[in-house]
């Protein structure tokens, strides 16, 4: 089945790429617009990696589950709450790494909590512990709630998370000092464990904000549930179509129209509840779900149709492919190198993983988001020759 779509394996790996990318600059300072987050309400392509990833992870879990569910619950919950334990300590790890930090001229060791700042300490939540806390409720609710259930029990929490918004804080309910959901992420993590870059605590990828995250990837496993169980029928006069046009029945015409039927469906209605409840990631709002579940749904059916039907396949979908077959394992990794090799100085803040940009790339002509973007663009094709490297050998990390 992964064999037959080819093109989920792209999508994956693509999305993964453009994560690297975005997570990479030369310089923090040096970005160009479409490679930021949005200050607030609002969707950059920045803003599409996230929930595209877990929409992916939901994909994914289409294919796995069956087997699961044929396996029993033992079986199910073993694997699944191992595999949420080990992303989630995986992300952990890379928040707290490198376990040691610079003060006056040595190394010190990084406490969990600074003794001497208590509202200091290892950030608790991240990417890799919401990918596992979204993928293990997300298995739970679909492993006893079907596809019907599922469904019914997505909407529901993206309409609680709706009136959980207005209900905190009905004056001013979706702004960064007005939602509710940092209060209640401070009182059951602690200040010392929330993320702060937005010049206050606040976790955009807290508890709270979870909840219409775990809905991204009950949308993805029913777009890989719908695509797995509609992709084996197909009518005789479809059939000679799709033989004139890939040289092999599929039906994968009437299963693609309902993709594209679906996407727009779900554009639309993302749109509309943008208008009283505001398109915004980093509170990861229902239209935001809504959204870009859409835009997903879109993306994937599009290349369903130009690598599965069309036979578009060539050096880009392999670029892409090695990504997608390591995808967890190059995304820790695209974290782990920057904050070990860090930590060797070499002079006027110069470090063997920045030594590129600050010698040679950031003097690129043009404005110097050239330089900024360029060093990602190096990143990303270290990470894809390590990538290559490991397929080859059939070298594949899984968790």
């Amino acid at each position: 089945m992964n064999q037959r779509f080819y093109s989920l394996d792209v999508f994956r790996g693509a999305t993964v790429c453009l994560m690297i990318l975005v997570n990479n600059p030369g310089s923090w300072s040096h970005m160009y617009a479409p490679l930021k987050h949005a200050a607030w309400h609002g969707l950059t392509p920045t803003d599409l990696v996230f929930p595209f990833f877990l929409f992916a992870v939901g994909n994914a879990m289409a294919f796995v589950l069956p087997r699961l569910e044929a396996a029993g619950p033992a079986v199910f919950w073993k694997k699944v709450l191992k595999r949420a334990v080990i992303i989630f300590a995986i992300g952990l790890f890379l928040n707290w790494l490198p376990f040691v930090k610079w003060s006056e001229g040595e190394l010190v060791f990084r406490p969990w909590v600074d003794p001497n700042n208590p509202a200091s300490g290892v950030r608790i939540f991240g990417v890799l512990q919401r990918i596992a806390v979204c993928y293990l409720l997300a298995a739970v609710i679909v492993y006893y709630g079907k596809q019907r259930g599922a469904f019914l029990g997505g909407l529901i929490l993206l309409l609680i998370y709706w009136a959980l918004c207005i209900a905190g804080n009905p004056a001013d309910p979706y702004s960064l000092k007005g939602w509710f959901g940092t209060n209640i992420d401070i009182s059951i993590l602690g200040r010392a464990h929330i993320y702060k870059g937005e010049g206050m605590p606040f976790d955009p990828e807290g508890l709270v904000s979870t909840i219409p995250a775990v809905v991204q990837v009950i949308f993805g496993y029913l777009a890989g549930d719908y695509i797995r169980r509609n992709s084996k029928t197909s009518t005789p006069e479809l059939a000679a179509f799709e033989r004139e046009q890939s040289g092999q029945p599929k039906g994968l015409y009437p299963m693609l129209t309902g993709l594209f039927v679906i996407s727009v469906g779900l554009l639309v209605t993302g749109f509309c509840w943008d208008t009283v409840f505001p398109i915004n990631k980093k509170i990861w709002t229902s239209s935001y779900t809504i959204y870009t579940t859409g835009l997903a749904l879109l993306t994937l059916a599009t290349m369903i149709y130009l690598i599965e039907i069309k036979k578009w396949r060539g050096g880009l979908t392999r670029f892409f492919d090695v990504f997608g077959k390591n995808a967890l394992f190059v995304f820790a990794l695209s974290a782990f190198l920057p904050k070990t090799l860090s930590l060797i100085r070499l002079g006027d803040g110069v470090n063997p993983w920045n030594w590129l940009y600050k010698k040679v790339l950031q003097y690129v002509p043009g404005a110097p988001e050239n330089g900024s973007l360029a060093y990602a663009l190096c990143v990303i094709l270290l990470m894809w020759a390590i990538c290559y490297w490991m397929d080859r050998k059939k070298i594949y990390v899984k968790v």
